[in-house]
């Protein structure tokens, strides 16, 4: 039964996107109603296959009490085997409720926000079937990942992923950005995904079988774990957006903001950190891997932070702290806790995917995404400003919100690495982890409040708009999310809650001692976050009309760009890759095809002359006879000679 439970669970909203690809993309429009057949029928197909998913995955939360595996052989060529089956537990069953109810808050929210309004010139719904169902499918493919048996399967979900997030950054067409940003999405995590594929196929060979519990239990080599390792770092660096490879992620804010909301709290991005627990036995005996992913997150949420702290768009705003919030989740990969890492991924996902549908409120009302145009909007909007709030609030961690507890946790193992030596890798990589992640609290501190501030507060900088909260097809998502983003956090206190985010496959001790904590630890995170919040009310309270982020200085745009890297990264692989496809393509047209069209002309050029000579006039031509016969004999007489 729970075998069942976990095939069907993928299959449901996939076979609901299949379904939905099959609607006419443009449908006609019924001029009575103002609705349409087609876009009826996608609104049905996408909630129920998200609703299906979500009772199956709740069913499957229920019934899931230890590791539970169900596999057949498809296909086995050269004694290297690939099976169709899932791989259950209690961390799958939890990620795919938060998957699946993510999906579902999306898929409802998407209806309203993508809805031809009475004064719209153009539609902006005009291919709303391939939408919904590219949301069935990218739900669908993370839901692969997750209860995948086989690393084969794994994979299959990772690629289709990144094909859905390509069409669905892209879908408004109309936005200039969208189609750029979405190719920079695909080619940015393909890079990534060379390397995941490698270490696959690396991992598969050594043990000569893909099956995911064949591969943890074979006793591979050192260099090799440390190699397929590294490799599928590479692939959790693209999908999680981790440094180098995170600078796709912002840019995908040109794609609808549900899509947004979707990305960043329960699919594509939360696929490296599960990923990386899933196999996580093979990084912790290959401690170089996580020594390199401790320090790639140690920077990443650094960098997240900081340049959240300078932009303006609110949703870019929201993208950044995407980053830095990923950031503690390899943090706490690579210092030895996957159960914290996971606890904050589904406590992220919930208050992400909040603060997303949220911010897409307030863009629907005020029809801008910069918050220099916004201000004024708490007494207008109060649902959606107090549920921000709470959404804020967990993000940068303010007791007793969700985010608070799951990011202590993440604190707790990082410093117990440093200070006892407990985690696989080293201890200074507890160290790093443990710094970066204290100063990300001040910074996050100061960046949320700054968004509330300059989005909610003080005088209206476009008063000629009269925002409201938004419809209830907006709205209910938005409240109902608030719920696991104020009270998921408590859950880490539950004991059943917590043994079902360990690994009982994972040799580590002495970090997992528990999810949430209540002790003197946590005083030194809660007074750097009273001190960002009072740094930017302090300077917000001096001139509420001015940006806090004035007080940068001469950083504010070394931050706003994100430290250049968009620039390094153009001018170390985009321009040289670019003039070696112009040199290939040069070297197609003048030397291959030159040779090609060459000899053709050449072959053109002599049938001319010999037509022109077979045309020519009597005389000429008996002259020719003439000629060659004279030049035979010439011939004829000179091997005489010679003989």
């Amino acid at each position: 039964m729970t075998g069942l439970l976990g095939a069907l669970l993928p299959a449901v909203p996939l076979v609901a996107g299949l379904l939905g690809l099959l609607l006419p993309p443009a449908p006609r429009r019924d001029g009575a109603t103002g609705g349409d057949r087609a876009r009826t029928t996608a609104v049905t197909l996408g909630v129920t296959g998200a609703a299906g998913a979500l009772a199956l995955a709740v069913a499957l939360l229920l019934t899931v009490d230890g590791p539970t595996e169900t596999s057949r052989t498809w296909v086995d060529v050269g004694g290297l085997a690939v099976t169709l089956g899932v791989r259950l537990d209690g961390a799958a069953a939890l990620v795919a409720v938060a998957v699946t109810a993510v999906a579902l808050a999306v898929q409802v929210y998407s209806i309203g926000y993508l809805r031809r309004g009475p004064h719209d010139d153009v539609d902006v719904d005009h291919r709303y079937p391939p939408y919904a169902a590219q949301i069935s499918l990218f739900t669908g493919a993370m839901l692969l990942v997750v209860v995948a048996g086989d690393l084969i399967m794994l994979l299959v979900g990772w690629e289709v992923m990144g094909l859905c997030s390509y069409l669905l950054i892209a879908h408004d067409r109309r936005l200039a950005g969208a189609p750029a940003a979405a190719m920079k999405a695909f080619l940015v995590t393909r890079v990534g995904d060379v390397g995941f594929l490698l270490g696959i196929a690396l991992l598969g060979v050594s043990t000569g079988s893909f099956r995911i519990a064949d591969v943890l239990a074979h006793d591979h080599s050192t260099a090799t774990l440390t190699a397929a390792g590294l490799l599928l770092l590479a692939g959790v660096a693209g999908k999680s957006a981790q440094f180098p490879l995170h600078t796709w992620l912002p840019d995908a804010m040109a794609g609808p903001t549900p899509i947004s909301a979707l990305i960043h709290a329960a699919t594509m991005v939360a696929a490296g950190v599960y990923a990386v627990a899933r196999l996580y036995p093979l990084f912790t005996a290959a401690p170089v891997t996580l020594t390199v992913l401790g320090v790639l997150g140690a920077i990443t949420l650094l960098l997240g932070a900081l340049a959240a702290t300078a932009q303006d768009d609110i949703k870019r705003v929201l993208a950044w702290s995407t980053v830095s919030q990923l950031g503690y989740m390899t943090g706490a990969l690579a210092v030895g806790s996957p159960a914290a890492a996971l606890f904050h991924l589904l406590t992220h996902a919930a208050f992400k995917a909040l603060l997303f549908l949220a911010a897409g409120a307030v863009i629907h009302a005020v029809g801008t995404t910069l918050m220099s145009e916004m201000g004024g909007l708490r007494r207008s909007m109060p649902v959606t400003f107090w549920c921000t709030v709470v959404g804020l609030g967990a993000l940068a961690g303010v007791p007793p919100l969700a985010g608070f507890w799951s990011k202590d946790g993440v604190l707790t193992v990082a410093e117990s690495a440093a200070l006892e030596g407990t985690g696989p890798a080293p201890s200074w990589v507890g160290w790093i982890v443990w710094v970066a992640g204290l100063v990300g609290v001040a910074i996050t501190a100061w960046y949320a409040g700054r968004l509330l501030l300059r989005t909610f507060f003080g005088a209206p900088r476009l008063p000629l708009l009269r925002p409201h909260d938004p419809p209830a097809v907006l709205r209910w998502p938005v409240v109902l999310l608030a719920v696991p983003a104020a009270l998921l956090g408590l859950a880490g206190f539950a004991g059943a809650f917590a043994d079902r985010l360990r690994f009982p496959t994972v040799p580590v001790a002495g970090s997992e001692d528990g999810l949430a904590h209540l002790g003197s630890g946590v005083l030194l995170p809660l007074a750097l976050l009273l001190v960002g919040a009072a740094l930017v009310t302090l300077g917000w309270r001096r001139d509420p009309s001015a940006d806090p982020a004035a007080a940068l200085g001469p950083l504010r745009p070394v931050f706003a760009r994100a430290f250049r890297l968009d620039d390094v990264q153009h001018t170390l692989v985009v321009r040289p890759v670019r003039a070696l496809a112009r040199a290939a393509r040069n070297g197609d047209e003048v030397v291959v095809d030159g040779a090609v069209e060459g000899s053709g002309r050449a072959a053109s050029g002599l049938g001319a002359g010999l037509a022109a000579l077979h045309r020519a006039a009597l005389p000429r031509a008996a002259a020719g006879v003439l000629a060659g016969a004279l030049l035979i004999g010439l011939a004829a007489a000179l091997v005489g000679v010679n003989r």
